[in-house]
């Protein structure tokens, strides 16, 4: 990636030394140099970057302006000469003020924070409470001789003066935050200052990784300029690169330091020698090397290094090179390629000067060539070169378009929202694309867990797999980064050579150079760093992990694709399956419950995925799920389960089948065919089953019951399927159930004693009385045993059906079925009272089924007629005397049973030849309590001997009637003698005098509480009362 764009000159033939360079924009966008004979150069620029002179200022200081500044607060122009700081207000620059407190100064900076602080006026509540004050603090620290010296001024009023002794004078300051500075004392001594705390702590520098000794010897073979710039002194350093972090400079090596003044990262930046320049552009860092530095790119043997300066750019967050320019500079595409070799071996070089930019130019950096050659320095003069940084978005996308994905994101993490409006975006397209090359490199985990972060379309993220897992919505892997909206992928066609972008063709010297070097070849910019730093011996050149090489430039490793093995399937499958599609699922569904979608109720009425293209279901939109329409929450779900299902056919086959005991959304059309070519039938009958498709699911079950050789084992499944269908499944079920009836009646009738469903009881016997009355009699016996039902509808069915069956049985002299029925029925209308009697007994009446009907006639309140079935008709008396046992309660309308029995027996209705004197007799002997005497006697023929009914008699005598009216009168003579005696007891009196003594006490009873004693009326005092009653029984005794 090249961010910037080729150098332009903005300005050439200044015949002054320019020593320092600041940039405004208070009074539009100017230029103010400042040369070494103390001159400043005012230029404006206009748009189109041409600079134009507005004034001169001559001798502005004594000598060489070495610093400038600007202060916006106070719209001032800071100078730094003579180790003195003065301060020009503008436009007219007077009066001056030197700052004295700041003597022997040897750098400056300034620094401008906005924080917010509480308003004095106090609110109400917290709606009226005043907003925070935003106020502007704006701080130029001076580095003097062993001291800073503070000068600040808030909202442009000057604050106090603050001054803090050091150990060292800072020869370059440069703030890390709003509170801490970072200085530089010498080459190799730094510290870390707060301006809160008053604190300065020294730097800890690590250990050098090789000694600049080993450098030099490494690069014996090389000669002229190389050695002289490898010879250089090192120079002091220090750029901000972020709030927490600073690059300094020791020796050849460039060390970040955080906060802690410490070592924040473990790489650092390793140059062939002490840079020069250095200077930062978020998130660039700019070097100057000097000439014979670097090595030479030039295929000529005689030149080992570039004889000129070299402008380095690096990356802050890779630390690698990414742009190198050579001097002379050429405004062209391509700005670093080496000079042809027409040219002169020696090119004329110049000093290059890098002019830190200001806020106001964040985007561009200047630079201020002037040539070694005091001639050509007379005669040319200096130039003032632009670097202008590309947009942010061209740098992102080019990062893309090669396959950087990693390092993208991290350039994009650099930038402010405020300046890519579309950050948030990129970064989730970006993010995407390197889970998808973190993917190709095994990195599975990872990979996954970003898919899941980022809310992936499902069907994107399962398209990287094998058709196995993905079916239809696999895509060859090198469409993948096509698929989540990447690059295209450009693809070499036979041997012709493929034609260069606009990317390729801007290769840099860098890049160039590792050619020559023979380091090309795939991997990384640090990857090829390596073999460099193992060639020169300097190990500090850039890190030498192996982890960096491997994932630097995904570029790299797309461009040698290979085949997943079985091994890292296996393991993506798991990566699949652990994370991912779990927690979709879950995910999934409680989004669905949430609009009222539930696959045991929509899963079988839902659309199927074969009816959406594949390029539809890519389209599905990257969203949190609360964000989808049901529509594609149902895709989704679709997807997830299915892919679940051909994943754990892969890594945990014993988890598959589970899949399908519980509500699915898998797609049958995909898993029905694979099921049955691995022999999981159970599995298959589970999801046929949830998807609502008995009719396949029952056809696979007689397909495998037909293979087993016990009846019960072949219809068992079946059965038990069968049970667990509905209502709307109705049709289903008789038309199955017909062959089961067929091969085991007593299992086929299971399928309707489900505790699970309740089926619809009249259709289920209607179906069963047509394939048999028998079956349909079980049938409603458990309705009614087992169920309660107390339908008077399905208890005169099975009534009926009793009767019919018992008929049919005895027309066809099977007796022992009409017995067996005979037995139930009467049992059942002699138990039951859910059944219409009269309507019972209208279809009975032509049938010789005598003791059936006598039942019903008793129920319908008719016993003589009952009476007349069994003595008439089946002779038996003792069940009617059980009967009338049943029927008689005294006080009732049945009182009388027992005299219409006997009146049955006594006065038949009916010419018979039996003789019923003696079981009327029988009965008397008996029931005689339970009958009238007066009309039983009435009804005995007249030949009948008291002997007969002597029993009878005797009990007639002891009837009620006589008892009731003896103890009556005995009662009536004891109320008498008791209100007698009475009346005489109540006759007594006591008369107590004042004269009356208690008998126990011998003292006066007067007017307190008394007792009497019987039977001769002694009058004591109550609380004398036992006393004297104990001495009285004594006496009694």
């Amino acid at each position: 990636m090249a961010p910037f764009l080729p150098p332009k000159v903005v300005m050439s033939g200044f015949k002054e030394k320019i020593d320092s360079l600041v940039i405004t924009t208070r009074l539009g966008d100017r230029i103010y140099l400042g040369t070494a004979t103390g001159n400043l150069h005012v230029y404006s620029r206009n748009p189109s970057g041409d600079l134009t002179l507005d004034e001169v200022k001559k001798s502005l200081t004594k000598r060489s302006i070495e610093q400038l500044g600007f202060i916006n607060d106070v719209n001032s122009v800071v100078t730094l000469s003579e180790t003195t700081v003065t301060l020009f207000p503008l436009p007219s620059f007077s009066p001056p003020t030197i700052l004295s407190a700041a003597k022997a100064a040897f750098s400056f900076t300034i620094h401008s924070c906005t924080y917010r602080t509480e308003s004095e006026l106090q609110g109400k509540d917290e709606f009226t409470k005043p907003a925070p004050i935003p106020v502007l603090m704006t701080y130029l620290l001076v580095g003097c001789r062993r001291k800073v010296v503070i000068y600040s001024w808030k909202d442009g009023e000057a604050q106090a003066l603050k001054e803090h002794p050091l150990p060292h004078s800072p020869r370059i300051i440069s703030f890390m935050n709003d509170d801490l500075a970072c200085f530089a004392y010498s080459a190799t001594e730094y510290a870390v200052f707060s301006l809160s705390k008053k604190t300065a702590i020294e730097v800890t520098m690590p250990l050098p990784l090789s000694a600049p000794s080993s450098t030099m010897g490494a690069l014996t073979g090389f000669s002229g300029y190389m050695t002289l710039g490898l010879g250089a002194k090192s120079k002091p350093g220090i750029v901000k690169l972020n709030e927490a972090e600073s690059l300094i400079i020791k020796d050849n090596e460039g060390i970040i330091i955080g906060k802690d003044a410490k070592p924040s990262r473990s790489e650092t930046i390793g140059w062939q020698a002490p840079p020069e320049e250095i200077a930062f552009i978020k998130p660039y860092i700019f070097s100057v090397l000097p000439p014979g530095s670097v090595p030479s790119t030039n295929t000529d043997p005689g030149q080992n290094s570039i004889p000129t300066s070299v402008v380095q750019i690096r990356s802050s967050i890779s630390l690698l090179p990414i742009q190198t320019y050579l001097y002379p500079f050429r405004e062209s595409s391509r700005p670093s390629s080496p000079a042809p070799a027409s040219q002169p071996a020696l090119l004329a070089n110049a000093t290059i000067r890098l002019m830190s930019p200001s806020l106001a130019t964040n985007h561009s950096i200047f630079l201020v060539t002037t040539p070694t050659d005091r001639a050509a320095a007379t005669s040319e003069g200096s130039s003032i070169w632009q670097f202008e940084m590309k947009t942010w978005s061209e740098q992102i996308d080019e990062l893309v378009l090669a396959g950087q994905y990693s390092d993208a994101l991290k350039f994009l993490e650099s930038i402010e929202s405020k300046d890519l409006s579309d950050k948030d975006d990129r970064r989730v397209q970006i993010r995407a694309l390197n889970a998808v090359s973190e993917f190709q490199t095994g990195q599975f985990d990872k990979a996954i867990d970003t898919f899941t972060e980022l809310n992936i379309n499902p069907a994107k993220v399962v398209a990287l797999y094998p058709e196995s897992i993905s079916g239809r919505l696999s895509v060859p892997r090198d469409k993948w980064i096509e698929l989540y909206g990447g690059p295209l992928q450009q693809k070499d066609v036979g041997s012709e050579t493929p034609k260069k972008s606009e990317h390729e063709r801007s290769m840099t010297a860098t890049d160039e150079m590792f050619d020559n070097l023979g380091l090309a070849g795939h991997g990384s910019i640090r990857g090829r760093l390596k073999g460099l730093g193992a060639l020169m011996g300097a190990a500090s050149a850039v890190p030498t992990t192996q982890k960096d090489d491997d994932t630097a430039s995904v570029k790299s490793q797309t461009s040698r694709p290979s085949k997943i093995n079985s091994d890292n399937y296996h393991k993506s499958v798991e990566s699949l399956v652990r994370s991912f599609l779990p927690d979709r699922r879950v995910k999934l569904g409680a989004a669905l419950n949430a609009v009222g979608i539930t696959p045991a109720d929509q899963a079988h009425k839902t659309t199927s995925l074969s009816a959406m293209s594949v390029e539809d279901l890519y389209a599905l939109p990257n969203a949190p799920f609360t964000q989808l329409t049901p529509e594609q929450l149902l895709r989704y779900a679709q997807i997830v389960d299915t892919a679940l299902f051909k994943s754990y056919l892969v890594v945990r086959p014993i988890l598959a089948g589970s899949l399908f005991r519980v509500p699915n959304w898998c797609e049958v059309e995909e898993v029905e065919g694979v099921l049955r070519a691995r022999g999981m039938f159970r599995e298959l009958k589970d999801l046929y089953h949830q998807k609502k498709m008995h009719r396949k699911a029952l056809e696979l079950l007689r397909q495998l019951g037909e293979k087993e050789e016990d009846l019960d084992e072949r219809v068992y499944d079946s059965v038990q399927y069968l049970r667990k269908l509905g209502p709307g499944d109705l049709e289903q079920v008789f038309e199955s159930a017909r062959w089961i009836i067929e091969q085991n009646s007593d299992r086929g009738l299971e399928i309707f004693k489900s505790d699970d469903v309740n089926l619809p009881r009249n259709h289920v016997a209607d179906y069963l009385e047509k394939i048999s009355p028998l079956l349909c009699t079980n049938y409603l016996e458990y309705l009614i045993q087992e169920r309660g039902e107390v339908s008077v509808d399905f208890h005169d069915r099975l009534v009926e059906l009793y009767v019919k069956i018992t008929l049919e049985a005895r027309r066809k002299k099977e007796e022992n079925l009409r017995q067996r029925t005979y037995d139930k029925l009467m049992t059942f209308i002699s138990t039951t009272t859910h059944y219409r009697v009269d309507r019972l007994y209208g279809l009975l009446s032509s049938e010789d089924l005598y003791e059936a009907r006598a039942i019903l006639l008793g129920k319908l309140g008719r016993h003589d007629q009952a009476l007349e079935l069994y003595v008439y008709r089946l002779q038996d008396y003792l069940k009617a005397e059980e009967y009338c046992k049943q029927y008689y309660q005294a006080g009732t309308l049945t009182s009388n049973v027992f005299l219409t029995l006997l009146r049955t027996y006594l006065r038949p209705t009916v010419k018979t030849n039996v003789d019923l004197l003696k079981p009327a007799l029988e009965l008397i002997s008996r029931h005689s309590r339970r009958l009238d005497t007066t009309e039983a006697l009435q009804l005995l023929p007249p030949l009948v001997t008291l002997n007969d009914v002597r029993t009878f008699l005797i009990e007639g005598l002891r009837i009620p009637i006589f008892d009731t009216d003896v103890i009556r009168q005995i009662s009536k003579a004891r109320d008498n003698q008791m209100a007698r005696k009475l009346m005489s007891l109540q006759m007594k009196r006591v008369k107590v005098t004042d004269s009356r003594i208690c008998p126990q006490c011998h003292k006066r009873i007067g007017s307190t509480i008394i007792a009497v004693h019987s039977p001769r009326g002694e009058v004591t005092h109550f609380s004398c009362r036992e006393a004297f009653a104990r001495k009285l029984n004594e006496f009694r005794q």
